[in-house]
């Protein structure tokens, strides 16, 4: 893979200046930045930058403002928390196209960053325009993409910019796609993967691509739900798609054509109400009532998939195996997370998370910095796993 791309470290960047496009899409709770995980996951790179004699201008975008300036969605909350992380001043330029940002661009110094405001200020942006790209160009010498996270979208700084003027791959970039490629396109087999979450729907892309691909894969969620309901299970009034079993019947079909075995849940945690600490109870999937919902996976399918697991070499994450953010609800996702990285480290397993969901369920688990690799982009990550070319990645390839 290392073939064909350029990467940041081979790039001359003294005295030129660097448009460097990262995601610090973060939280902001009372105009501050509430988890700032993302935002230190590029900052080593951006250090390097600096150290070697760059002017950094910094490319981003934050939340959907649709093209409009919407005050609230300024990045001046995330310009604070780099300064912190990076102990020097991070202006924050508003007129990012005009004479003031080329002004402020100007103005910078070798070892200097700048931070321009939301690109999604502009229509340009979200809609791949050309010129829009075009005048961002001409604020550089070179341009970094260390984006993952926005690979999957077709926007001017993701890709349309990068195919205008030098480029290359960011470090944090780079590490996602050799832990992708470890996990799907050249796996150490057995390779298993753990799909949760609560629709089917919005996953069927991906279980149709990984039913062709792994050898073992556990469904967990409101998504196991919809499969239990295709085996003629009764499931209750759980959160379901019965408009998707034909749709789950066929994807069995074709992994059992594909010789990938697939692990559903035999016991699981029931209640009568959807909130944190509800009555609950733990049954056979064949005892669930009418008036109960699962809301978790039980014990006995927490052994079940740490045995179904055990001789994998690979293993990748997306997904909770059930209502995690509500305590006791959260003690499958909990328990298999601990199976998993545990796993990892006594035994070598390549393990590769991904999802908003999944990073939060390995925190709430304890266990974030116990996997091999936890991936801090959502759709991209999804999209890869889907087998889908992002427009990002391709447009940083060389040649």
């Amino acid at each position: 893979m290392r073939d064909q791309f350029k990467f940041a470290d081979e790039l001359d960047v003294a005295d030129k200046t660097v448009l460097l496009r990262i995601d610090v899409n973060v939280p902001i709770a009372n105009g501050l930045v509430s988890n700032d995980t993302r935002i230190r996951h590029v900052m080593p790179g951006v250090r390097t930058l600096l150290d070697n004699g760059a002017k950094v201008v910094i490319l981003t975008h934050f939340g959907r403002p649709k093209g409009k300036i919407v005050p609230s969605l300024s990045v001046r909350p995330v310009a604070k928390a780099i300064s912190e992380i990076l102990d020097q001043p991070v202006p924050v330029e508003s007129d990012v196209i005009g004479e003031g940002g080329r002004a402020a661009v100007d103005a910078l110094r070798p070892g200097d960053i700048l931070l321009m405001e939301n690109l999604r200020f502009y229509s340009g942006e979200e809609k791949n325009d050309i010129e829009f790209a075009r005048s961002l160009a001409e604020l550089g010498d070179l341009y970094i993409g260390d984006a993952f996270s926005c690979a999957h979208r077709a926007h001017a700084s993701v890709d349309a910019l990068p195919r205008m003027m030098p480029s290359a791959v960011g470090r944090s970039f780079i590490a996602e796609l050799e832990a992708l490629q470890a996990a799907l396109s050249q796996p150490i087999r057995p390779l298993g993967v753990v799909v949760g979450g609560a629709k089917v729907s919005s996953k069927l892309a991906l279980l149709e691509n990984l039913v062709t691909k792994v050898d073992k894969l556990v469904l967990g969620g409101g998504m196991a739900n919809t499969f239990l309901l295709a085996q003629g299970k009764p499931i209750g009034a759980s959160l379901a798609e019965p408009d998707m079993i034909q749709t789950a019947q066929r994807i069995l079909k074709v992994a059992e054509l594909n010789d990938c075995k697939i692990l559903l849940p035999t016991d699981v945690v029931v209640a009568v109400e959807f909130k944190s600490d509800a009555a609950h109870r733990i049954v056979k999937i064949d005892d669930v009532t009418d008036f109960e919902m699962i809301l978790d996976a039980g014990p006995e399918a927490v052994i079940d998939a740490g045995s179904f697991l055990e001789n994998c070499a690979t293993i990748v994450w997306n997904g909770p195996m059930g209502a995690f953010e509500m305590s006791p609800f959260d003690a499958a996702t909990n328990a298999l997370a601990k199976i998993v990285a545990a796993k990892t480290q006594n035994n070598g397993v390549m393990s590769i998370a991904g999802g908003g969901d999944t990073m939060a369920a390995l925190a709430n688990a304890g266990v974030s910095d116990q996997f091999s690799y936890v991936s801090t982009a959502g759709g991209a990550f999804l999209e890869w796993l889907e087998g889908k070319r992002l427009p990002g990645v391709e447009a940083l390839r060389k040649g």
